[in-house]
């Protein structure tokens, strides 16, 4: 398996401490606090690991209360709220130095049979005809200041690829959407907890940015400070993350220092498997005297 998604995995195998705490690896993914997507997935592991085998996720609602550290592990405490017939629920905190950085609820279903529709995916151009936009190029990134160069350049263990390029050293404004083509760099276990624990973390990936869109600020612009505040996800259908998924956003609002923003993700062949919503800081700093 490639090294970068082998280390992934590393990070969501948790190490169960007690029958109801778990505890997590971080990483430093070049931003300045644990990344989102992460304590996302982990809590998912974590909640994953005190339910019945046959029950799936198809909800879970998240608060980002306090920067994680990512020179420490996460630990993980479970309540496990209810188990009922057809559903279970769970509550998730996630501890560092003692305080608590994010809270986490999901909701569990044994899968049935029910009524069926669904929108339609964006008609957008297929993966294989676009550039790889893991990165910027290279004369790009030689521009970038060097803590979003640095940032820029860590490996991802998703390769991304953008319908709707962005010039990131002369942003524009533009629309408040953005359609990003998205999987695994290599093949991942049958395992469906795991498909939908990493989806939830990478679809932490460029949706609060796309509320910056219309405003032409981007990663050149030092004064602008961003943070997830919460983060909602819905699953609707299997699905797999090593294979390619459209993640479709837009943000219909912004306002008070804060961007609203949502996600459908499609699979290839066009089957809403997964929605998102979160809110987040978007806050203009004061410039600082040279």
């Amino acid at each position: 398996m490639d090294q970068r998604l082998a280390d992934l995995l590393q990070q969501f195998s948790l190490e169960r401490l007690e029958v109801n705490l778990f505890r997590g690896e971080s990483r430093d993914i070049g931003s300045p606090q644990v990344f989102g997507g992460q304590v996302l997935g982990q809590a998912l592991m974590a909640a994953y690991s005190t339910v019945a085998d046959e029950r799936v996720v198809h909800s879970l609602h998240a608060y980002f209360l306090r920067r994680g550290d990512f020179n420490r592990p996460i630990v993980y405490q479970v309540d496990r709220s209810r188990d009922g017939g057809s559903f279970s629920s769970r509550r998730v905190i996630a501890i560092q130095h003692g305080e608590q950085i994010f809270t986490f609820s999901a909701s569990f279903q044994e899968p049935e049979e029910g009524f069926e529709h669904q929108v339609d995916m964006p008609d957008v151009p297929p993966p294989e005809s676009l550039a790889d936009s893991t990165r910027p190029p290279a004369d790009v990134l030689e521009a970038l200041p060097e803590k979003v160069r640095r940032f820029m350049l860590l490996e991802r263990p998703f390769e991304l690829r953008r319908v709707e390029p962005i010039d990131v050293l002369q942003p524009r404004q533009s629309a408040p959407l953005q359609n990003v083509w998205l999987r695994a760099v290599d093949r991942l276990p049958d395992d469906d907890r795991l498909h939908r624990s990493l989806l939830a973390y990478v679809s932490d990936y460029n949706l609060l940015a796309t509320a910056t869109l219309p405003h032409a600020v981007g990663a050149m612009d030092v004064n602008l400070v961003t943070a997830s505040l919460d983060h909602a996800m819905w699953f609707h259908r299997p699905f797999r993350v090593d294979d390619w998924l459209l993640y479709s956003m837009d943000s219909p609002s912004a306002g008070g220092a804060r961007g609203f923003t949502r996600g459908s993700v499609f699979s290839r062949d066009g089957r809403l498997v997964a929605s998102t919503a979160q809110e987040g800081l978007i806050r203009l700093v004061a410039k600082r005297p040279a």
